[in-house]
């Protein structure tokens, strides 16, 4: 058995798999796409383990625009 993952870009295409399910030459399993809330969620809890510090962000900040200025 082999598992492909299929992005659908026609609503056609979805009848196509549903005729062929239904003939039971492939099984088809949705997957839900992330939502809004599940993407936050998992921001969150990167953020939670090790949240960077006032200074840490002016330095990137102060390294970025050095940067940016540098090419002008």
């Amino acid at each position: 058995m082999q598992t492909f993952q299929v992005n659908v870009l026609n609503p056609k295409a979805v009848k196509l798999l549903r005729d062929l399910a239904d003939l039971n030459l492939i099984t088809r399993k949705s997957q839900p796409a992330d939502t809004f809330q599940r993407v936050v969620q998992r921001l969150r809890e990167k953020a939670a383990i090790a949240p960077p510090s006032l200074d840490d962000i002016a330095r990137e900040v102060e390294m970025l625009r050095a940067r940016r200025y540098a090419k002008r």
